[in-house]
């Protein structure tokens, strides 16, 4: 964004604003002990577009260390990945666990 000033000599000065970015969100999968590993890899690489081998390191981190990065989105993008997670896993009686953390 640009702004304006006018000087006593009439001239105009510009001046730039700066903005900070807007942050970014982290999404997780947190692990539990009901969803299986296959459904897991498939919404990695349904929401997440994600390849098998991709997909299934990240399933075995949050398998392993509780909770694994799907992807890191601006605030609306993440926000819209964990409601489609979250509405897949229910829709298919899972309780995985999608959410989302300031980067």
């Amino acid at each position: 964004m640009v702004k304006q000033h006018q000087h006593d000599s009439s001239q105009l000065a510009t001046e730039r604003t700066r903005l900070a970015p807007p942050p970014f969100y982290k999404v997780l999968l947190l692990n539990d002990d009901f969803t299986p590993m296959d459904f897991v890899i498939l919404v990695l690489m349904k929401f997440f577009t994600k390849d098998r081998e991709q997909a299934t390191r990240i399933m075995l981190k949050v398998h392993n260390e509780g909770r694994g990065v799907c992807g890191i989105y601006a605030k609306d993008v993440a926000a819209t990945k964990v409601e489609q997670v979250s509405a897949f896993a229910r829709a298919h009686q899972h309780p995985l666990a999608c959410v989302m953390e300031e980067n």
